[in-house]
């Protein structure tokens, strides 16, 4: 736009873009404190997958997607720990 002199709608039209994906701009979200509490759940209930931790973390009243409670599950590397095996 600076180069040619094209105004934003001209250069998004040449470009075939949406203006508003031109004009997007990410809202950074801090997820620490929700990271920790996922965590400490998890670390509690070791046999609760993210499903059941989803449901726990809504009863304490923390409100998250349950895509975004999934994706935080995969990057924080947990998972639902095994039972032990049977002796015999």
């Amino acid at each position: 736009m600076d180069r040619h002199g094209l105004s934003e709608r001209r250069a998004c039209e040449l470009e075939d873009l949406h203006r508003s994906v031109f004009q997007y701009r990410k809202r950074g979200q801090d997820d620490v404190a929700l990271r920790k509490r996922l965590r400490e759940l998890a670390n509690e209930r070791r046999r609760f997958g993210y499903r059941r931790l989803h449901i726990l973390l809504q009863r304490e009243g923390v409100e998250v997607n349950h895509k975004k409670l999934f994706r935080l599950y995969r990057e924080e590397r947990l998972t639902v720990r095994k039972r032990g095996g049977r002796k015999r």
